[in-house]
């Protein structure tokens, strides 16, 4: 048997690393002591454990580790193989999305030392879109915007236009929001555009009551027409995340619940205080702990029930997502404690929300 301390010698994985595997239950070992309980492990998990450092380093996300290892142990290649090929298809999918940003990048420094040159990202963008969807969008979207002035990036709502499609995204770091309306009226490249949060509410109070709307992006200005009238702007003057990288959560357990009764179950279950982010300068939050059991029904916990597989989110930034998730059911998707949260609509996979969790004191 090897101690934790050896064991992290020899395969190449620290001690605090073996410990957040063993609670993610990717490597337990094979005797913990019940009095101090120190991890020990058997001669054979050693290799179990090598291939895992090997796993991570290559950027593998820890549900396919999950299942590389059971086929490593169960001899089944088939799957190793495939599961292998394809987180390498992801990763070259990854250095050509990169790619093709560096050389945006370097065109835009190509620009900024010859401005005669054309800017790219100024394609003009004329779009229908129905006003029922796209203030729906708005509305899924809009309470994760951010405030933070060190941030100003993060202080609007992207409208990403591709194909068909007007994908709106809003995100505070702690939590985002993906909505997306059917468009028409452009067939050319991808276009986004940054819209600020007074010009979005603008935007919103014009939909009232229409059919359809008329939305254009033109050399860093926007605007939206409609029967009755008009409003525009420019647009913020950043680059908003690239989103799509974020919302490739690991799998894990989903569970429908019932919106009204869970949001009832959170506001009036029990919460504890967060720590203090005086770094931040973020204030103290109510957070809920919740689980979800095997059979995927959800329990907001009571005080004093910790286990390992509870998960913590800011109970306010939850209550937002079931009431932006505008369902009578809505799915709720966890894949460990330090995993992002995912608030799905069962009828509609391009809305959703997302809410990192908040670590929970040992």
């Amino acid at each position: 048997m090897r101690s934790i301390g050896e064991m992290a010698r020899d395969s190449g994985l620290s001690v605090s690393a073996l410990r957040f595997y063993d609670r993610a239950g990717v490597l337990v070992p094979a005797r913990v002591d019940p009095v101090s309980g120190y991890r020990w492990y058997a001669p054979g998990q050693l290799e179990e454990a090598r291939l895992l450092a090997r796993l991570r380093r290559a950027g593998m996300p820890l549900a396919d580790i999950r299942l590389v290892l059971a086929g490593w142990s169960s001899a089944d290649t088939d799957l190793v193989r495939g599961l292998l090929q394809a987180h390498l298809r992801r990763l070259e999918q990854g250095l050509a999305d990169a790619r093709g940003e560096f050389s945006t990048l370097r065109a835009l420094l190509d620009h900024r030392e010859n401005p005669m040159t054309s800017s790219p990202g100024t394609t003009a963008v004329r779009l229908t879109v129905p006003a029922p969807e796209l203030a729906a969008a708005l509305d899924a979207v809009r309470f994760a915007a951010g405030s933070d002035p060190d941030l100003p990036m993060l202080a609007g709502v992207l409208f990403d236009v591709e194909g068909g499609a007007l994908n709106l995204v809003a995100t505070d770091r702690y939590r985002m929001a993906v909505a997306r309306a059917a468009a028409t009226g452009h067939d050319g490249p991808r276009v986004q555009a940054v819209v600020p949060l007074p010009l979005v509410d603008a935007m919103r109070a014009l939909l009232q009551g229409e059919e359809a709307v008329r939305l254009a992006v033109d050399g860093g200005r926007v605007s939206l027409e409609s029967g009755d009238g008009r409003t525009a702007g420019r647009c913020l003057d950043h680059d908003f995340p690239d989103y799509r990288r974020l919302v490739r959560l690991p799998g894990g357990r989903r569970a429908l619940v019932d919106t009204a009764a869970f949001r009832e179950a959170l506001r009036t279950g029990p919460v504890r205080p967060s720590e203090p982010r005086e770094r931040d300068g973020e204030p103290s939050y109510d957070v809920s702990v919740v689980r979800v059991a095997d059979d995927g029904v959800v329990t907001v916990c009571q005080d004093g029930d910790d286990r390992e597989d509870n998960v913590g989110v800011n109970r306010d930034f939850m209550l937002d997502a079931l009431a932006s998730g505008a369902r009578e059911k809505l799915l709720l998707e966890f894949s460990a404690p330090t995993a992002p949260i995912a608030v799905r609509r069962p009828d509609d996979a391009h809305t959703f929300s997302i809410l990192m969790p908040v670590r929970l004191e040992e």
